[in-house]
């Protein structure tokens, strides 16, 4: 893609009609919010969410802010309610449903009637432990987009899995440039030498070629081996015999990574701050009986990935840098970047712009 997709304000701006508005998007672990009145508030596109499990320990998204004059409703990042949401200018109160149960001095106006008044919802589900919010009035259905992994990743044991550690980085790049990195291993002998020890960079493959999931696995070199610091497994095994010499690299277009290893999973969330500026969520995930195990290793896994991540996240900035000259023109792909041809498909039929794009490139 050009230069302009990186770094246009107006290409930016568009993304959100016709991607971000209507995408599935990341917004955290289920596992954060365990029981009765548990919240977590997640900022998305310049939208504050409340998420809030209710009695019936179902987990329900709301716009965080009051139906009355708009106040928002809740300023903690997260929490626990105690018997409703209460709003704290005008004191308007919500069940964990969203039903307005509240209205003090409402009764006296003409026709009001608190059923007009819940909380407004946004579109949520829950696959493998992830919530997923859509902004859209009426969302793409969740198990069309979905289905290429349906099941796929049953013996990781993803909804049990709880995060065991969070980082969250400020890139100063574009949300763009961290997929295309995250697609290939292409730079991993340079900017990962680490990594390239225990995964060389060309023992890859592809089982996702095309549409809004892609990726596939990497051989382990090391026998028992996993991606840390030392280079060996940092805790009880996840993945089946026939995974245990493999991780496995997934992007979920638009704002999700995976990373599943032989005893633990990495998640990346990506919220598009700017066009020049991404906000990644890291997390480390583990399941609780791992994290009892005496062969538990959290420093292990957490030192690796966050060095990886800073190595990263250095060479997505001086590419948005880059990027920024009058006289940037990207150049061809190497085979070894074939998932960032299959992510620019993806992009450019969304955003309508395939055509546009080669006459740019001409």
């Amino acid at each position: 893609m050009p230069a302009g997709f990186f770094t246009s304000e107006s290409i930016y701006e568009e993304e959100w009609e016709k991607i971000f508005s209507r995408r599935w998007l990341c917004a955290g672990r289920a596992s954060e919010l365990q029981g009765r009145g548990d919240f977590r508030q997640c900022n998305l596109e310049g939208e504050s969410i409340l998420l809030v499990r209710d009695g019936e320990e179902k987990l329900h998204g709301f716009y965080n802010h009051c139906r009355h004059r708009g106040a928002k409703l809740c300023e903690d990042q997260s929490g626990h309610f105690g018997e409703n949401i209460q709003c704290p200018y005008h004191a308007w109160t919500y069940s964990f449903n969203g039903r307005l149960s509240g209205a003090p001095n409402m009764a006296e106006v003409e026709g009001f009637r608190k059923s007009d008044y819940p909380l407004e919802r946004i579109a949520m589900e829950v696959w493998e432990g992830f919530i997923f919010l859509n902004f859209g009035d009426k969302p793409e259905p969740f198990e069309r987009t979905f289905a290429p992994v349906k099941d796929k990743f049953a013996q990781w044991r993803l909804p049990e899995l709880q995060v065991a550690h969070r980082k969250s980085y400020p890139v100063g790049a574009n949300w763009k440039l961290l997929f295309h990195n995250f697609s290939e291993c292409y730079h991993c002998p340079t900017v990962h030498p680490r990594l390239n020890d225990i995964t060389p960079y060309k023992n890859s493959s592809n089982d996702l070629k095309e549409g809004p999931i892609l990726g596939g696995p990497m051989l382990i070199k090391p026998k028992g081996g996993s991606l840390t610091m030392s280079g060996r497994a940092c805790g009880p095994l996840l993945a089946g015999r026939e995974n245990r010499q493999k991780v496995y690299f997934y992007t979920f277009f638009p704002n999700l990574f995976l990373s599943l290893h032989p005893e633990y999973v990495v998640s990346h969330r990506l919220e598009r701050q700017a066009t020049g500026e991404t906000l990644v969520h890291c997390d480390w995930l583990f399941h609780p009986e791992a994290m009892e195990s005496p062969d538990f290793r959290l420093e292990e896994a957490v030192q690796f990935w966050d060095m990886t991540n800073r190595q990263d996240w250095h060479v997505c900035e001086l590419t948005q840098k880059g990027l920024l000259s009058r006289k940037a023109l990207p150049g061809p792909y190497a085979k070894l970047e074939s998932m960032l041809a299959a992510f620019d498909r993806e992009y450019l039929g969304v955003m309508g712009k395939r055509d546009q794009s080669r006459d740019q490139e001409q």
